[in-house]
């Protein structure tokens, strides 16, 4: 987890070099969970929006009146604007994904949830949030997204930041593929796909470690 790498990048008692860090249709952040790759994909199978939805509610509590936010994208108070700068895909995303929709910032008046579950501000949780000096350094790092996929575009912002950030980073999207395509490469569901991605990983692995 990129969580892990950022953590040990930071900590002074950690001497070990970071050689790479991979990234496979990662989960990065939760404070806006009305990106176009969430509106777009938002009942594709696999991993619909209310199942992501639901997994981020869940980390964080059993209670379902967060769930009702996050899916409203109310979750999140006016107070902590600032940090939407971190998940501001309009300016984080190629224009080819942005297309026709526009970014609203949330306006929400209620810090109930944020100050029950602080964990919904911690980057810990949502390494999006880090800022930018906190990514410098990272290792050589390589992504891996899907165009079917509600997680698309917090990678395609990752790596946005990571190479404002002056991280060389390798980013593979493919568009004609979905959530857990990786899946898809053994018997009894195989597609020529998920062959060809776990292929190219594999190589730019052997070329790199």
């Amino acid at each position: 987890m990129n969580l892990t790498f950022l953590q040990l990048l930071h900590d002074p008692e950690v001497k070990v070099n970071l050689k790479i860090q991979v990234l496979i249709y990662p989960v990065l952040q939760s404070l806006d969970l009305n990106t176009p790759s969430y509106k777009e994909n938002a009942y594709m199978p696999i991993l619909p929006k209310t199942l992501m939805v639901r997994f981020w509610s869940e980390y964080y509590t059993t209670d379902r009146s967060l769930f009702d936010a996050m899916m409203a994208n109310e979750h999140i108070p006016s107070q902590d604007a600032h940090l939407f700068k971190y998940v501001n895909w309009s300016t984080l995303l190629p224009g080819d994904l942005k297309k026709n929709h526009v970014y609203q910032m949330p306006d929400n008046q209620n810090s109930l949830f944020v100050k029950k579950y602080p964990g919904l501000l911690d980057v810990r949780a949502s390494p999006l949030l880090a800022e930018d000096e906190k990514l410098t350094g990272l290792p050589l790092t390589y992504v891996i997204t899907c165009m079917y996929d509600v997680l698309r575009d917090d990678g395609f912002m990752y790596v946005s930041r990571l190479r404002n950030a002056g991280v060389h980073v390798v980013h593979e999207n493919y568009d004609s593929a979905f959530h857990g395509i990786l899946l898809m490469n053994t018997e009894p569901f195989t597609l020529s796909i998920a062959d060809r991605i776990v292929e190219n990983y594999l190589h730019w692995l052997d070329t790199n470690l």
